[in-house]
């Protein structure tokens, strides 16, 4: 391992797109996959905690930070052999989805602009705009810390689900190492377009394609207006993209929750959702129980570009950030009965 990095009593807020969180006690930075396995099988050996970093876009870190090792893993590979697609964990993923518009391949060009890297798609099964990873993930190859061995996992056994999969339901088993993807060779089309949003701003209807570029552009531009594409100079961008998973609702949940909203007279958006559950919009409920955009007076914020985002204004902790998280989380249990769940995973803290 003489090419891993390490560092003592490490700061990881500048590792993390919230920028916050206290130190580790020590950061590893590993380059390729055996520094990778390396690093846990040290870790597991010595019987430490051990915290895994890529893009640091989807963790909120306590601000007492991280007693034992942490990983950043930094790999880079970039692999396209005609419509396959492998990706090093650690690549950047915003810069892999431009690379394979530029190559004319769709199925990932509407998570453009979604910070963090490859190896941490799988693991929440990232989605926007009407796609999500697992509809073109192919294969995970992990390091399965309790088999001791380097394992692949063809997409069907990998559990994904609404922002959800096998290794985020077992943290502690699987280190991802390597993404593989099957892409679409649509003649410079894009996928087909599934999200309102996006076929209202180009003019389109509900499952037709458009150019690949535009698509691509398109998206770009819509996060940016929510402040969802990073920028050290906008605030609204320190965050951790969206903190709360849209609610899937039972149908007994559904009910009361419809209930509800006749007695105050709203029509909430609902969509259809596996299991005979009922998916509603975490942005217009947490709108609608009186959390605006911008709201809060203190350090952390809600973006005034987008209700879903939770900001650090530039000088809060975690602890600001959460006790804004809960405020927000039991304003709108209290007004429509709806739990709200984080999506960000908490480290050294609890909503």
């Amino acid at each position: 391992m003489e090419r891993v990095h390490v560092t003592e009593n490490a700061p990881l807020a500048p590792l993390t797109t919230l920028r916050l969180g206290g130190p580790a006690r020590r950061l590893v930075t590993a380059r390729t996959d055996a520094e990778v396995i390396a690093a846990v099988q040290a870790a597991d050996a010595a019987g430490e905690p051990l915290l895994l970093i890529g893009g640091g876009s989807n963790l909120v870190i306590g601000d007492g930070g991280f007693d034992g090792t942490v990983l950043r893993i930094a790999t880079t590979g970039f692999q396209l052999t005609g419509t396959a697609l492998e990706l090093a964990a650690g690549k950047v993923w915003s810069e892999a989805v431009a690379r394979t518009v530029e190559a004319g391949l769709a199925g990932i060009e509407f998570l453009a602009g979604i910070p963090g890297s490859a190896g941490a798609t799988p693991v929440q099964n990232v989605g926007a705009y009407g796609q999500e990873v697992s509809q073109s993930i192919t294969e995970v190859v992990a390091y399965d810390r309790h088999e001791r061995a380097t394992v692949t996992l063809p997409a069907a056994d990998c559990a994904f689900g609404y922002r959800h999969s096998r290794f985020k339901a077992d943290p502690e088993r699987y280190v991802v190492l390597r993404v593989r993807f099957a892409l679409e060779a649509a003649d410079g089309a894009s996928s087909p377009i599934r999200y309102p949003e996006v076929a209202k701003t180009l003019g389109v209807a509900a499952g037709e394609r458009v150019p690949l570029r535009t698509a691509f552009e398109t998206v770009l531009a819509l996060r940016a207006g929510k402040g969802m594409v990073l920028d050290p100079a906008d605030h609204d961008t320190w965050s951790a993209g969206s903190f709360f998973t849209n609610p899937l609702l039972t149908p007994d949940q559904y009910q009361d929750f419809q209930r509800r909203l006749a007695e105050r007279e709203l029509t909430a958006p609902a969509w259809p959702a596996a299991d005979g559950r009922t998916k509603t919009s975490a942005a217009w409920l947490i709108d609608r129980a009186g959390f605006g955009k911008g709201y809060g007076s203190g350090p952390a914020t809600l973006s005034t570009k987008h209700t879903l985002a939770l900001t650090n204004r530039g000088r809060a902790s975690t602890e600001d950030l959460l006790t804004l998280a809960r405020e927000i989380r039991d304003g709108v249990h209290a007004a429509f009965g709806v739990q709200l769940v984080n999506e960000p995973v908490m480290v050294g803290v609890e909503l």
